[in-house]
């Protein structure tokens, strides 16, 4: 074929394939992509470009691998555009060190290989490798961030909790001028809420001129996980006033607020409403949530009636049963707790937690026969109870600390000040309970001990000696914050007119003049 035709033809099929990539019809520019192997003419660089995005857009890596394969026979490695469209295709379909590779191996990046490689780690749960990246980028490249690296960056400080770091990349943002952006902004919403600075997510909100079902949806998540129920339907009531319809997720944070307010019957008619009044389908998520409301309540038979007629597949069910697992326990039902416990181990789901959970429920029912024989056999099986880990960050630095850890920093200094914060406690009736344990038969004394060090007081003690006072402490924890803790927080924020944000599993608990906002419902 002459070289006119032969481009010319490159030219068309190029253009068809980002028509169909365009009109999301990815699957029909990879079938193109076939049709054109099968011919006498050869993909460029822009060509390759567009079939792994459309890899990328339906997160099919073995395809994607394929296309690669085909990059280095065509001998375009070295190609800028083509690389950073590898680094994003493996990226999104979760090969962190796919992307690694071919970021690792170009010899020339700008600043979308340097972004696509950043929200490789932030979408992958990396939080820290996303971070140490875009410091790189920050050292050695003259070209400034655009928003979509903001925005990865902004994300990996959320799911880490590293307000520092999310503030000096707000300032980032302020100086590229993309505060207003839709993207950044609703990224920042998010991240501000779950580092505990919720004040802040607003600002960031009410600054948005025409906020779209994202942002909406961040604040409504983020209020609720607050316990700010009212807010999360004012909210919610606004959006749509506002004619901004919305989604599934925004659902899932609206039912969510519900469930950790205690608005039984607000949440029961949203979820009436999903479909027939805005379009949406429930799901498994949904229903989870609404099992879980109702159980915070006390209506575990109507929660129990509601999971057991939902079908679901193992990984749909995880969460749905689990839910109704922590609740049994909560209200001492071990009938339920039995069953939830089994449906988890019998399809392979949450194990660990859940023989640790049913084991505290046969604990806090008194049968210490069955919990006894649950431990012996979860040691049998070799199960054992994730470690309670938390953290906290001053000037940009983490600090961590694990249950019963008394290497930790400053440790000598820490554990001198538990014991003195543990006297004036005692001093105002407060008594160390066992509820939040999942040991059995352990003596009283040792039981107290073991209270007094689990990670989150480790972490508070530290911020105690380390953090100047006016400055509200963070901490952030892996696992759900046992009461015992969470009345120790109380009465210690009285004791030393401190403020305290704790972030655990399930949501923030702000502890100011013996009270928390969750108003010890969580």
């Amino acid at each position: 074929m002459p070289c006119y035709h032969q481009a010319r033809a490159v030219h068309i099929i190029q253009q068809l394939k980002n028509c169909y990539v365009n009109m999301g019809r990815p699957q029909s520019a990879l079938w193109l992509y076939t049709k054109m192997s099968e011919s006498e003419v050869s993909p460029n660089g822009f060509t390759l470009a567009t079939v792994i995005n459309s890899c990328s857009i339906l997160a099919d890596l073995k395809t994607g691998k394929m296309v690669h394969a085909h990059v280095q026979i065509l001998g375009l490695q070295g190609n800028l555009v083509v690389c950073s469209s590898l680094v994003d295709m493996y990226g999104k379909c979760n090969d962190v060190d796919g992307a690694r590779m071919v970021f690792d191996s170009m010899s020339c990046r700008n600043v979308v290989s340097w972004t696509a490689m950043i929200a490789g780690y932030a979408q992958n749960g990396k939080g820290y490798e996303a971070l140490e990246v875009f410091r790189e980028f920050s050292s050695y490249m003259m070209e400034r961030p655009n928003h979509f690296m903001l925005a990865s960056v902004i994300n990996a400080c959320a799911s880490l909790g590293r307000l520092v770091s999310g503030k000096v990349t707000h300032g980032a943002v302020i100086r590229g001028g993309y505060e207003l952006n839709d993207v950044v902004a609703s990224a920042l919403v998010d991240m501000y809420a779950k580092c505990g600075s919720f004040l802040y997510s607003e600002k960031v909100f009410r600054r948005i001129r025409n906020p779209s079902v994202i942002p909406y949806t961040s604040m409504i998540v983020g209020a609720a996980k607050y316990g700010l129920g009212k807010l999360s339907l004012n909210l919610f009531e606004e959006m749509t006033d506002r004619k901004v319809m919305p989604n599934d997720v925004t659902f899932v944070g609206i039912l969510h607020a519900c469930s950790h307010s205690g608005l039984v019957d607000e949440g029961l008619r949203l979820l009436n409403s999903m479909h027939e009044k805005h379009g949406v389908m429930p799901d498994v998520r949904h229903y989870t949530c609404v099992v879980d409301m109702l159980s915070r309540v006390g209506r575990l038979d109507e929660a129990y009636k509601l999971a057991k007629s939902i079908r679901v597949n193992p990984n749909e069910g995880a969460l749905l049963w689990g839910t109704l697992l922590s609740s049994s326990r909560l209200h001492g039902r071990v009938d339920m707790a039995v069953e939830a416990s089994k449906w988890l181990i019998e399809y392979n789901q949450q194990v660990a937690g859940a023989y640790v959970t049913l084991s505290n429920t046969y604990t806090l029912a008194g049968e210490w026969e069955n919990a006894h024989s649950l431990r012996t056999e979860m040691e049998l099986v070799g199960v054992h109870k994730e470690p309670g880990c938390s953290w906290i960050e001053i000037k940009d630095s983490i600090y961590v600390f694990y249950a019963g850890d008394l290497s930790c920093e400053r440790g000598d200094e820490v554990i001198s000040l538990l014991r003195e914060l543990e006297r004036r406690m005692m001093e105002r009736g407060c008594v160390g309970g066992s509820t939040g344990l999942v040991f059995v038969d352990v003596e009283q004394e040792v039981k107290e001990k073991i209270v007094g060090l689990h990670s989150e007081r480790l972490a508070l003690a530290f911020g105690l000696i380390s953090i100047p006072k006016g400055v509200t402490i963070r901490v952030m924890k892996n696992l759900r914050i046992c009461s015992d803790c969470h009345e120790a927080f109380k009465l210690i924020s009285k004791i030393v007119e401190r403020d305290f944000v704790v972030r655990d599993v399930n949501r923030f608990h702000h502890f100011k003049d013996g009270s928390c906002t969750c108003k010890d419902f969580w």
